[in-house]
């Protein structure tokens, strides 16, 4: 996760693409639909950076970086990190020099789909129990479906062989599924908040004094009313919500 998303920040800092710290989402995931030991990351990454001087820049809107150096980069810095993790542990001289891909693709259904895509792979487990067609002593039987031709499928495995692919998907104590890098690391939340005020598209509508928004007064605008516990930050009216009828 670390390698994935150092390459990507060092490539998009490079003028020519980006120009700017990118903010980056990384979601580990270990699984096939067969709970084969598949471990791989996704990463989440908005279209643009933040330039040293604080500027948000917007990234071209079909092409962020080149794949071909991200892959030679990324195989530099994993391979580098592998080494300090193990030094002990030989890696083959093909690793080195057989060629890298790294898959890279806009969110071609909108931003809304790719966040709920990813958004139900975070806490979920290997296997739901939705998908047992039958369970006995000696074998289990599933579905699974099968990306390439995209059809449900069903799979028997002995309950030895289901119960040790289940149990390779369990993360080691200590270990983040979810990870932020960039200006979405938690030290750079107020950088974070500086670029989506910058960036915030709507207008803000103007409240008048009945709204009573945060106890604005005549003299005070609710648009330029400082942060009753900083007094540094700019309150914003986004949007101003009705009462709703508690639940039961």
């Amino acid at each position: 996760m670390k390698a994935a998303a150092n390459s990507l920040m060092k490539l998009a800092a490079d003028p020519r693409y980006v120009g700017g710290r990118l903010g980056i989402l990384a979601i580990l995931h270990t699984w096939t639909t067969t709970m084969a030991y598949h471990p791989h990351v996704h990463l989440l990454v908005p279209g643009g950076g933040v330039r040293e001087d604080g500027v948000w820049v917007a990234a071209r809107k079909d092409y962020l970086v080149p794949v071909v150096p991200l892959a030679q980069i990324f195989r530099g810095l994993f391979l580098s990190l592998l080494n300090q993790a193990l030094p002990h542990e030989p890696i083959p001289s093909s690793v080195r020099s057989q060629p890298w891909v790294v898959y890279c693709k806009p969110t071609v259904q909108g931003t809304d789909k790719v966040l709920q895509y990813l958004a139900r792979y975070v806490h979920r487990v290997a296997f739901a129990n939705s998908r047992l067609v039958c369970v006995t002593d000696e074998r289990v039987t599933f579905r699974y479906q099968d990306r390439r031709h995209r059809q449900w499928k069903t799979m028997t495995l002995t309950a030895e062989e289901f119960i040790r692919r289940f149990l390779q998907h369990v993360l080691p104590r200590g270990t983040h599924k979810v990870r932020y890098y960039g200006i979405w690391h938690p030290s750079q939340r107020a950088l974070l908040r500086r670029v989506q005020l910058a960036t915030l598209r709507e207008p803000i509508p103007t409240a008048s004094a009945d709204d009573g928004w945060l106890g604005s007064t005549d003299h005070e605008s609710p648009r330029d009313r400082k942060c009753p516990c900083c007094g540094e930050g700019t309150l914003r009216l986004i949007e101003t919500l009705t009462r709703q009828r508690a639940p039961p």
